[in-house]
Order: C-alpha cells, then structure tokens, then sequence
C-alpha cells in the first residue's frame, strides 16, 4: 500500500509559541531575511502561525493557526509550472524540484495558501553558524522557489531504515521538524492511507475542516477547530 501522507493541527492546543517555526528553519537550511528585507516584504518562512481574534471586547481571545504547504492534491501550482519542477509525487507531496526552477513564481501566484518562497539572495551564515547547517538538506540559491515539503528527507531516512531493517513504518516514528518540535501536541503527521493510524483517524473528526476547501485544492492537512475539548484519540 503507498503512503498518502498528511497532518492534523488541533487549533485547541496551538498556543502560537512558534517552535514549529523555529524548528523549520533550523532542520531546513532557511536563512533569517532581517528587519530591512522583511520591511520589504521578503519573508522566507516555510511556516507560519497566523494570528485571530475572536469574540468581541471584553470577551475577546486571541486565537493561533499554523499555515504551512496544504500538500494537495488537485494543487493549483503544478499546473502553471513550465520545467515541472513542482509535481506531485506518488506519496502525495507537492515536490520542488530546485534543479528545474527558473524562477518564474508562477507557482506563488497561483497558490492561493502563499506558502511558497522566491529565494531572492544567496543565503551567508557567519563562521561558525555554517556548523548549525542540516547536511542532509541542500543549501538554495537565489532565483528558485522554494517550500515545505514535510521533511522529506525525514522521510526518506525513515523509509530506508525500515527497509533495512526489514520492517515497517511504524505510526508515529515519522515526525517532520515542526510536529516535532510542537510542545502542545497540536500537529500530528502520518499516513492517511493507514486507517489505524493516529493521523487518518483524526482527519474524520466533526471538528475537522480544510484551509480555503471551496476552491477545490484538495489539501491533505486538516484544522480540527476550536471548542475547548478534545477527542480522546488526540490526547
């Protein structure tokens, strides 16, 4: 059977800490822009946590969601790429292959998510923050577009020990950096193609909804929505 991968994030349990993001950075090789470029509008983050508020004064709250690549499946930003280098794989990722982009960011125009980075600067580090650098992630430079791709050099590492130990995925082993990192437990990643698998059976919860889903995307990540409970299969 072949992987489908996906996530859930529990917005009940998302405190907007910013771990996940710190984590992406980190496991990831993205650089920091700075103040003056952010200023500009030049973000480089894979993820992100948005910011609502909901309620009106004085009963107010401010409310947290992660927004990273929906990963879909009807994904709007492989159509219009003209090397192919953003496709779909047969586990259900949306690649970026970076040796095929020439930058045309047809693919941030058309996702309607705006999770996808033109890397418009040849990234520095000063010794030794070149150390800190993930070896089993390439280094970008300037002029390709960039995105979340849920670690999948985590997943290749995970699937060829398991091959070589002649075994398995085992549901739950598999973390992306930010579901890692997540102190809350509110992003869960795994199979969806795996019923018993803790991520499958949450993306069937009432709570359950998709990111912008009226446009016909398709995305593979679920937002189990706030109302100050949870189910007992995501404790």
């Amino acid at each position: 059977m072949a992987h489908r991968w996906g996530m859930v994030v529990d917005l009940d349990r998302c405190t907007g800490c910013e771990a996940c993001v710190t984590a992406c950075h980190a496991e990831n090789n993205i650089p920091t822009v700075g103040a003056a470029e952010a200023a500009r509008g030049r973000a480089m983050h894979w993820i992100r946590v948005e910011r609502y508020w909901e309620g009106e004064f004085p009963e107010a709250r401010l409310t947290f969601r992660p927004v990273l690549c929906q990963q879909c499946d009807n994904a709007p930003c492989e159509a219009v790429c003209p090397t192919y280098a953003s496709h779909q794989t047969d586990e259900g990722l949306n690649a970026q292959v970076y040796n095929r982009c020439i930058g045309t960011r047809y693919c941030a125009n058309a996702c309607m998510y705006n999770v996808r980075f033109f890397n418009f600067f040849h990234p520095q580090w000063e010794k030794p923050l070149q150390l800190q650098l993930n070896p089993d992630v390439s280094l970008r430079e300037a002029g390709v577009m960039e995105k979340c791709t849920f670690c999948v050099q985590r997943i290749k590492a995970a699937k060829s020990e398991a091959r070589a130990e002649e075994r398995e995925l085992v549901d739950g082993a598999l973390q992306p950096a930010c579901a890692q990192a997540c102190p809350a437990g509110a992003l869960v990643f795994g199979d969806l193609n795996d019923p018993e698998s803790r991520v499958a059976r949450l993306s069937e919860s009432p709570r359950g909804s998709k990111l912008l889903e009226e446009y016909g995307a398709e995305p593979k990540i679920t937002y189990l929505q706030r109302q100050g409970w949870h189910e007992p299969d995501a404790q």
